[in-house]
């Protein structure tokens, strides 16, 4: 059987640009599942009550009077301080 000139007998994907592709393909489904495995595990570090609205509400009022008052007891701020806090807080 005879076929055309420059035929190697590898078909469309013969000589070199079978292996690239394939070497890209598998380069390629690497960094997807490296990705995939990053996106999971810093998914799994974040605690739910994480976000802007956390110190919302009347258990985010009296976690930051709890948190000021214990910085007031370490010596971190002053009592001018402290009640500055206090009144920002209240409104």
């Amino acid at each position: 059987m005879m076929y055309g000139p420059g035929y190697s007998g590898y078909g469309f994907m013969g000589g070199w640009l079978g292996p690239l592709l394939m070497l890209l393909a598998g380069l390629l489904l690497l960094a997807s599942v490296v990705l995939l495995v990053v996106w999971a595990v810093r998914g799994l570090g974040r605690r739910p009550s994480s976000g802007p609205d956390r110190m919302s509400g009347p258990a985010g009022h009296e976690e930051a009077v709890a948190i000021a008052k214990k910085r007031l007891a370490a010596g971190e701020i002053t009592t001018e301080q402290y009640e500055e806090i206090l009144r920002t807080l209240a409104g």
